[in-house]
């Protein structure tokens, strides 16, 4: 079957696969345009594999959000010339849209609109992370750079309370929301290095054990959201800053490129 030079050219805009290869498809698919997007996305599934183990150290974090809902896509790429691209930056806040809708399945690996992009970009193209949050109040913050993101959420309080701690979590990077939340592994590896260098200090056996539930205690301290010091006034804690608006901290979620 013939097909014309309009729907070659529709194709190929849509797909930036070459003329020639665009033409064929439409050939084998009869004329029809998503049946030929099909078959090129098929002939492109061992080019896509082979992009698969490509490092993506590049991308974008997009959040979209009401009060109460808040959607974050992290979009990674190969190269920072496509992750500044208007089509992947279309693409990024297009997933997000339809994560805030409930419209996005949970296996990030078969989003259609990912492979297509994979196809028309030239790059291992991938949701790395998503996060759909609901509750009674929601905040959130996006780095700048597009590099960062936090979602906050609250039971009480106001979002601009939440938008505050969501930035301040992009700012100190907590691992956990409350001390006793750190990884006893994790824990237990610092306290090997600590050892070993109050012994190189000559600290006495008596008092390392002292010394060492106090480097513990500030450790767990310094890893948790809830005990930092707030950066826009480090006479609170997040802990204080919560309780002053009679609030309480539901959790929080940070993703970072």
């Amino acid at each position: 079957m013939s097909v014309t030079i309009e729907q070659i050219k529709e194709l190929r805009e849509a797909t930036g696969v070459s003329t020639m290869a665009c033409k064929k498809a439409l050939e084998e698919a009869g004329g029809d345009y998503d049946a030929a997007v099909d078959l090129l996305r098929k002939k492109g599934a061992a080019k896509a594999a082979d992009r698969a183990d490509r490092a993506t150290g590049n991308g974008v974090i997009v959040v979209k959000s009401t009060d109460s809902k808040a959607a974050m896509i992290e979009l990674v790429c190969e190269t920072d010339f496509v992750a500044r691209g208007d089509d992947f930056i279309a693409l990024a806040n297009g997933l997000g849209e339809k994560l805030l809708a409930n419209e996005l399945g949970d296996n990030a690996d078969e989003i259609p609109e990912v492979k297509d992009a994979v196809l028309k970009m030239g790059e291992n193209i991938k949701v790395s992370n998503m996060k759909l949050v609901e509750g009674d109040v929601v905040g959130e913050y996006v780095h700048s750079n597009s590099k960062i993101g936090v979602i906050v959420e609250l039971k009480g309080g106001s979002v601009e309370l939440a938008k505050d701690i969501a930035m301040h979590a992009a700012a100190t990077n907590p691992s956990v929301m409350s001390p006793d939340e750190v990884d006893q592994a994790l824990v237990d590896k610092e306290k090997e290095i600590w050892t070993e260098q109050l012994k190189q200090e000559g600290k006495p056996e008596e008092i390392i054990g002292k010394i060492m539930m106090g480097k513990e205690k500030k450790f767990r301290e310094e890893s948790a959201l809830l005990k930092q010091q707030f950066v826009k006034d480090p006479d609170k804690t997040i802990e204080q800053l919560v309780a002053d608006a009679e609030a309480s901290l539901v959790g929080f979620t940070r993703f970072a490129i």
